[in-house]
């Protein structure tokens, strides 16, 4: 056998993984494409709005406010610090800008 002859599997499964991505996204996009010709939508700005959020997937219930949070809106601004210190803080900046 000639070393030209040898198949590159991790290239291939590569090749083969994008490629079902891009067939994924064509058929999200197409289905958001009729769903929005469907609706009638107004503008071609709602329409490609439509399309471009047709990666978006709904909320579930567990997703939706008033459970507790174990995670910050933003951990880079939090770093070092614990969420009683950031409450405290922000607790802190309110009584001051409203005095």
């Amino acid at each position: 056998m000639e070393r030209n002859d040898i198949i590159d599997f991790k290239a291939l499964e590569k090749e083969l993984q994008a490629a079902l991505t891009a067939d994924e996204k064509y058929k999200r996009e197409n289905a958001a494409k009729l769903r929005a010709v469907e609706q009638r939508v107004a503008s071609y700005e709602e329409f490609r709005g439509i399309v471009l959020a047709s990666h978006l997937k709904p909320l579930e219930q567990k997703d939706k406010m008033g459970g507790k949070r174990t995670v910050s809106w933003n951990c880079c601004t939090t770093q070092g610090r614990t969420f009683q210190d950031v409450a405290t803080e922000i607790s802190q900046n309110r009584h001051k800008s409203s005095g």
